[in-house]
């Protein structure tokens, strides 16, 4: 706990902040921990490293024989995304640089996002030869700048996002914790619980259901597996020697 009832949760997963299969179930842990203790007012999720998240360990994926890496990955991702909307507190991402793929699953589940003015954000799961996370990157840009971003793979800034209102604040990437923990105060510092019948009220009114949407996208994912159309294309990635998702 850092302060009056304020819960950090950091990822640290060099170089770049993919997680491994064993990373998402920890967020998802990490969270339900947080969520589940009384004392808990609100939670401020971040990053350490050159950016917040660079969506699931590839690597690690084509490491993997058979289908346990992709079932792994998948499970742990919709675990922390539900562990985030159904977090009893309001949920403050802090993003600093990249966020991708998975990423912006993580923050479009959550409550408040900061982020630095180097951030930016972008699903590049068609060049991986799979699907996910539109259900939450809808809920960061217009409809169809969504469909636009997704074909193309193509990525945001924190600036546009802001000027969309799903980005509360953009700051220098100093001041980007400090802050996200004075937003987590003037959470913090309201009656919890009005605040957390507050969060449940305002999931309750969501017209769509995030878990439900997420699934169903999953559900492509597994086909192109049976396919081998990820295969093909996590392959090309793993020999490009690349590091990021993008």
């Amino acid at each position: 706990m850092h302060d009056k009832g304020v819960r950090i949760i950091t990822m640290n997963y060099p170089p770049v902040n993919a997680l491994p299969v064993q990373g998402w179930f920890d967020v998802a842990a990490a969270m339900r921990d947080a969520g589940d203790d009384p004392d808990t007012r609100v939670v401020v999720l971040r990053a350490e490293g050159r950016g917040f998240n660079a969506g699931v360990d590839i690597k690690e994926m084509q490491r993997i024989t058979g289908f346990s890496g992709l079932l792994g990955a998948n499970r742990g991702c919709f675990q922390a995304f539900k562990a985030i909307y159904e977090c009893p507190v309001p949920v403050i991402s802090a993003v600093n640089g990249f966020c991708l793929g998975g990423g912006v699953g993580l923050v479009g589940n959550s409550d408040v996002i900061i982020a630095a003015d180097d951030a930016y954000f972008g699903v590049p799961e068609v060049d991986r030869g799979a699907l996910g996370a539109a259900t939450h990157l809808a809920r960061l840009v217009p409809h169809h700048m969504l469909r636009a971003m997704y074909f193309s793979a193509r990525t945001v800034t924190a600036q546009r996002l802001h000027e969309f209102g799903s980005v509360d604040q953009v700051v220098p990437r100093a001041d980007l914790d400090d802050v996200a923990l004075a937003m987590a105060g003037q959470i913090a510092a309201k009656d919890t619980r009005v605040i957390r019948a507050a969060k449940e009220a305002l999931n309750g009114i969501d017209p769509i259901d995030v878990n439900r949407s997420y699934r169903f996208e999953q559900g492509f994912t597994f086909e192109l597996n049976l396919a081998g159309v990820a295969d093909e294309h996590r392959d090309e990635f793993v020999a490009s020697g690349r590091t990021l998702d993008t």
